[in-house]
């Protein structure tokens, strides 16, 4: 796939507003708030910041990987309930890890050939609400019930009812194991931990990094523009404003005591160096930038370009080498130019993969096909305010929140540009460049 790259569109695209929810690991403060009104949170505040009308979209576009049954288009459902026109078109995408990454990367299309000036983007993710299901004889058994015309074929179609029929099927898991490979997302992490020969120490040192900075990003009041309050359904009469995840008291003695989850008898990854299962969503503004300095708007950054690329499903962690590679090519840029990286944390092992291989000659002449490293992503650059191994992700937004949690440090540490990336369930990664002027 060819990177799109802003300087070859007829038009720039601009972010000016975002926000998102705080996010909440699954069962606890919003388990009981829908995808849909998660999305609507975001979606309302960000309008609210941008101070646009009703009719002053021309298109909604949100991520979502868990589709709820009573929201199947879910982006029109968000976009209706936010208040928006009936007249404004809008719909989902899912693409795993990156649905809302690929939300932006839909509205850096429209804008930037044309077809659009205004594009409301983002992601939304109820993990809470992901419902268990009945196997394939349980279904068979309602739908034969169903049409049964007598009650004795009701009763004889009843007999042949067995317990172990209600087992649930757990579409969570069956979310997050890839059928191409066989492995879910956690197994593939140990692919990678066994690849690069990290340490259970390493990942559990990197994870309570990763609370550490997230802890002090919330002290320092960073994450005051990024997260705004929601309102808790069913009742809305109590709110949340700061994220459910972090850890404060995180030990690395409590790191250690925890037992590897994915393979039990050798294995590495456990519960504490991974990303928990979460709820959230992110909205984000996007502007034919042309129309938002005619109006006079703040400009939160511009898309210089993106990429999404394919790699090896059994080792999908890799995909943030495989984008970035090609969207620094693309752009005529080096990692050195870029001042900060978001690099989404679904596994501690796995950013330290990609850490190693963005460094390593070796692995870089051989998988891309280059001469040598990319380069070095120094641990001042990367994640400064922590990442998914505290704060979670919710899949269908995390690709949201990377855009706007780096465009705002790159506003307060006054640099120019940054990138955002992140691996993709099923073997691909996802690369946004984005810059200040």
């Amino acid at each position: 796939m060819k990177a799109w790259v802003a300087k070859e569109q007829k038009n720039r695209v601009a972010i000016v507003a975002g926000v998102r929810t705080p996010f909440a690991k699954a069962g606890t403060q919003l388990k009981d708030c829908s995808a849909v009104h998660l999305g609507v949170t975001a979606l309302t505040e960000t309008l609210a910041q941008a101070d646009l009308g009703a009719t002053e979209i021309d298109e909604v576009v949100f991520g979502n990987a868990g589709t709820p049954a009573d929201a199947a288009n879910i982006s029109r459902v968000i976009s209706l309930r936010a208040g928006l026109s009936e007249g404004t078109p809008a719909y989902t995408v899912h693409r795993n890890c990156a649905s809302a990454m690929e939300a932006v990367a839909q509205g850096c299309l429209k804008i930037g050939s044309g077809l659009a000036e205004v594009m409301a983007v983002g992601g939304t993710e109820s993990m809470s609400n992901m419902p268990l299901l009945f196997g394939h004889e349980m279904t068979e058994l309602f739908a034969a019930l169903n049409f049964a015309k007598s009650p004795s074929e009701k009763v004889k179609k009843l007999s042949e009812f067995r317990p172990q029929w209600l087992k649930p099927v757990i579409s969570i898991m069956e979310g997050l194991t890839d059928p191409i490979s066989g492995l879910n997302m956690g197994q593939t992490a140990e692919v990678l931990a066994r690849d690069f020969k990290i340490s259970r120490e390493a990942q559990d040192q990197y994870a309570l990094r990763s609370h550490q900075r997230t802890v002090a990003a919330q002290k320092a009041g960073k994450f005051e523009k990024e997260v705004t309050p929601i309102a808790i359904e069913p009742e809305f009469n109590e709110f949340l404003a700061s994220d459910i995840g972090p850890r404060e008291n995180q030990t690395i003695e409590a790191l250690r005591k925890l037992k590897p989850f994915f393979d039990r008898e050798n294995g590495t990854v456990t519960p504490g160096n991974s990303c928990p299962i979460t709820d959230g969503a992110v909205a984000l503004l996007l502007m034919n930038e042309s129309k938002a300095k005619a109006e006079g708007r703040a400009i939160l950054g511009t898309i210089a370009g993106y990429t999404f690329s394919g790699c090896e499903p059994k080792r999908m962690g890799m995909g943030p080498i495989y984008s970035s590679a090609q969207l620094l090519d693309a752009l005529g840029l080096s990692l050195q130019d870029c001042d900060l990286v978001e690099l989404n944390e679904a596994f501690s092992g796995q950013v330290l993969a990609n850490q190693l291989a963005f460094a390593s000659d070796k692995y870089c002449q051989e998988k891309l096909g280059r001469g040598k490293a990319l380069g070095e992503i120094s641990d001042d650059k990367l994640n400064v305010n922590g990442g998914a191994v505290a704060l979670g992700h919710p899949v269908g937004s995390t690709g949201a929140r990377l855009i706007l949690t780096l465009l705002l440090e790159l506003q307060r540490q006054n640099k120019k540009r940054g990138l955002a990336t992140l691996c993709i369930g099923g073997g691909q990664g996802g690369a946004f460049i984005l810059e200040r002027n």
